[in-house]
């Protein structure tokens, strides 16, 4: 009997397992649930900024410029004339092969926006060995925009141009809303336009 109560006494005192907070047989399906709830936060979050409409600007913009470029009939333009229109600037030279290919599309498209408030304004970087060739190369391909000469200082506003063509397409505030670099389909550019103008 006394061996009775110490197996009784050995029985009572052990002690009990203690159970698993989350049960084995719902582990993996707790913890995909938790992934998805934290996935879906980040998610809502990321979302509910405020980004900007508009893609990067060009490296080192500082907006438009004031200062004066000189067209290839000697006129003196500021870009702040132009504003209340959008304007494509486009940087380009007589000796490269992509420019010469995309002045058809320029000359056309200056056709095609023709009595809205747009402009196209080509930015010649040819440099002394060449800027003779800008004004028969102009008549050669019918360019019907103004043509002016690269000026660093009057141009810094819109950063470094690594290479030509490079574009850029200005809404009515003067503000870039979209840049290219190297040829570009001509209908990237009726896109922007049509937007910048509010046409869709």
């Amino acid at each position: 009997m006394s061996q009775n109560k110490a197996k009784e006494r050995k029985i009572g005192t052990r002690q009990q397992e203690k159970k698993p907070l989350i049960d084995p047989k719902y582990k993996n399906l707790v913890f995909t649930g938790v992934l998805i709830v934290i996935i879906a936060i980040f998610f809502i979050v990321n979302n509910s900024r405020n980004e900007p409409s508009e893609g990067p600007y060009p490296p080192n913009y500082k907006g438009g410029s004031t200062s004066e470029l000189t067209t290839t009939s000697g006129q003196k333009i500021r870009l702040s004339d132009y504003k209340g229109k959008v304007v494509l600037l486009d940087f380009w030279a007589t000796w490269c092969g992509p420019c010469r290919k995309g002045i058809p599309d320029l000359v056309s498209l200056k056709n095609e926006f023709k009595g809205k408030d747009f402009e196209i304004i080509g930015i010649s970087v040819d440099q002394e060995n060449t800027v003779n060739d800008v004004v028969p190369f102009m008549q050669q391909y019918g360019i019907n925009y103004p043509v002016v000469y690269y000026d660093p200082a009057a141009l810094s506003g819109f950063g470094s141009v690594e290479s030509i063509p490079t574009s850029f397409i200005l809404d009515k505030t003067g503000k870039v809303v979209s840049s290219y670099v190297g040829l570009t389909e001509k209908a990237n550019f009726v896109k922007d336009i049509k937007k910048a103008l509010g046409e869709s």
